[in-house]
């Protein structure tokens, strides 16, 4: 797949069938728009391009805006590298582009610069300033500009249609389990080791506290079995995941620690991406540490079946 920053690249690009969005999480709605591309492109005997940004238009037009993504930038492009697609155009949205209307965009971005011949727009997508224009609009203007603009359907799963939106709801209720069959994956998060106040230790189940980029959304408070794999390795391990703010130790700020099974090395400083495979429980206040203890080993039980499960 070929990266295309307009503005930093030679221009210009090859003719090209293409889609806009931003693409938060590349989920199976987005690949299913992403296949459909690429067939008419190869029909086409045209290039296929996925066009998107490196930030959330909301980040520019709002500067105190903190977004809660499914994916970071370069997760995403990982995952849309792995689609097939020709293409990835990354645009710098800034408060020029956000200016424009949609005939502008349509004309200065994907005619002048990126060479569309043909349009997809997924089912809910709305671009141009203030977002006012709509699909009936866009036809219009592709009809001057030379591009056919066509509309895709949405992806439906059991009746829910696939947004990235929706799937954040879900991890937000802690169905880590739906979001993936949304997503196509399971949901994952990644962050360096640091040093904690050792409390799990002391009750036998050491944890490796990570710290995840602030834009990253974490899913709601509670045990997750869940999937861990460390900097370097390409080893998968069965653990356990507790977010939330700890309240039998009386402390209030959210931690994400993560207890990986029959597992001792001193890890302080590497990566560790996690997997979410099943929410166990909620968080909740014990009584004394001891009690504490006791379900941590049900929850390690519980886990280690569900790892047998799936084998």
């Amino acid at each position: 797949m070929l990266t295309i920053y307009p503005g930093k690249k030679i221009l210009p690009v090859k003719p090209c069938v293409a889609t806009i969005g931003f693409f938060d999480g590349v989920h199976r709605g987005h690949r299913f728009l992403i296949e459909r591309l690429k067939e008419d492109a190869k029909a086409a005997g045209l290039e296929s391009t996925v066009i998107t940004f490196e930030r959330h238009p909301r980040q520019v037009l709002s500067s105190d805006y903190q977004p809660k993504l499914l994916t970071t930038f370069e997760e995403k492009r990982l995952l849309l590298s792995r689609t097939g697609v020709d293409n990835c155009a990354v645009l710098q949205f800034d408060r020029q582009m956000a200016q424009m209307t949609a005939r502008e965009f349509m004309e200065r971005v994907l005619t002048g610069l990126l060479n569309v011949k043909r349009l997809y727009i997924g089912y809910d997508h709305r671009f141009g300033h203030n977002r006012e224009e709509g699909f009936e609009d866009y036809v219009r203007y592709g009809r001057e500009l030379g591009i056919e603009v066509l509309q895709n359907t949405a992806f439906d799963l059991e009746g829910v249609n696939v947004s990235s939106s929706v799937i954040r709801s879900f991890l937000q209720e802690g169905e880590v389990e739906m979001a993936a069959r949304c997503l196509g994956y399971p949901y994952f998060v990644s962050g360096k080791v640091m040093p904690g106040v050792q409390e799990g230790r002391k009750l036998g189940f050491p944890t490796a506290n990570i710290e995840v980029t602030a834009e990253k959304l974490i899913p709601a408070s509670g045990v997750y079995a869940v999937t861990a794999r460390l900097e370097g390795s390409a080893a998968l391990k069965p653990a356990m995941m507790n977010i939330g703010t700890r309240p039998t130790f009386g402390e209030n700020e959210q931690t994400l620690e993560v207890h990986i099974l029959d597992f001792e090395d001193n890890i302080y400083g590497k990566e560790l991406l996690v997997s979410f495979d099943h929410r166990l429980r909620g968080e909740r206040k014990f009584r004394s540490a001891e009690d504490l203890a006791d379900q941590l080993r049900k929850d390690a039980e519980e886990v280690r079946h569900i790892v047998a499960d799936e084998k």
